[in-house]
């Protein structure tokens, strides 16, 4: 599928109790990668289908969501043409080393994704 699902990420407001849910749930594998500064991400190796993560929510107060990440080839190219579309930026463009940059916007109906660009 061109332009497929490649991360689905939990943004949660509990790690902990998000982390013992899905890992007696599911038989997913669970690996903390520090992220520095006190930060934690959690890798989600789930077999089949794209992998996953879970970390603290970033915006205090906001509730937990799942946020879904779509491969593109150019995330700023992709991001001005959601935001040309009526799409709004929640995250500008951040890189996260050695792997890739994303984007976080949200479309015209409210609905947030991610845009990723593996390097």
């Amino acid at each position: 599928m061109a332009n497929g699902f490649v991360h689905l990420e939990l943004n949660t407001t509990d790690v902990a109790k998000a982390k013992a849910f899905y890992g007696k749930l599911f038989t997913w594998g669970l690996e903390d990668m520090d992220m520095g500064g006190g930060q934690t991400y959690t890798m989600i190796k789930a077999g089949d289908g794209p992998g996953g993560g879970l970390m603290k929510h970033p915006m205090a107060g906001a509730p937990s969501i799942w946020l879904p990440y779509v491969n593109v080839d150019d995330v700023a190219a992709a991001t001005q043409k959601a935001k040309s579309l009526r799409a709004t930026g929640v995250k500008d463009k951040t890189e996260v080393p050695n792997m890739g940059w994303f984007t976080v916007i949200q479309d015209p109906t409210g609905a947030v994704l991610g845009l990723w660009q593996s390097k």
